[in-house]
């Protein structure tokens, strides 16, 4: 699965595809104070960018992936709050 969910953190790992913007969804919506760790993703699907975007949950990973790191992690600040 290229989401994990550890109570208020969800983990990217991998790609991370469209069929996750769902659960993704539910989860953002039923987390008080969520957190992500993008450390692990090499490819992120856009509408997963725009669930993160409209949510604005915590980054406790930066994203290693270059492209992410550069074009996703400035939208996404650390301490970033829903």
């Amino acid at each position: 699965m290229p989401i994990r969910y550890d109570d208020d953190l969800a983990r990217f790992e991998a790609a991370c595809t469209v069929d996750e913007a769902l659960p993704l969804a539910e989860w953002l919506e039923a987390t008080a104070a969520p957190r992500v760790d993008l450390s692990a993703c090499t490819e992120l699907h856009t509408a997963l960018l725009q669930l993160l975007l409209a949510a604005r949950p915590a980054v406790a990973g930066a994203a290693a992936d270059a492209f992410l790191a550069r074009w996703v992690g400035p939208l996404l600040p650390p301490g970033a709050s829903s």
